[in-house]
């Protein structure tokens, strides 16, 4: 994390940098959509960005495509 920013953590506080590898660890309904991100996905290279609404993950997934995530519902890898 840069300075005054501080780091984005997952579920259990493991700091998150931008190319990690992350698992989801709930059940995530897509937005507009009627698909689930399922729990165990693995979603890789992640980018950590300042998202609407306490979303801090941008990243893709297989099946589904580009989205973000909030830390608080991922695992590192």
């Amino acid at each position: 994390a840069t300075e005054g920013t501080p780091a984005v953590r997952d579920a259990f506080g493991n700091v998150l940098n931008d190319g990690d590898s992350v698992t989801v660890i709930k059940d995530l309904k897509v937005k507009g959509s009627s698909s689930v991100v399922k729990v165990g996905t693995k979603v890789k290279g992640i980018r950590l960005v300042d998202g609407e609404g306490g979303h801090n993950i941008d990243c893709r997934i297989e099946g589904i495509g580009a989205m973000q995530l909030k830390s608080e519902f991922v695992k590192k890898a």
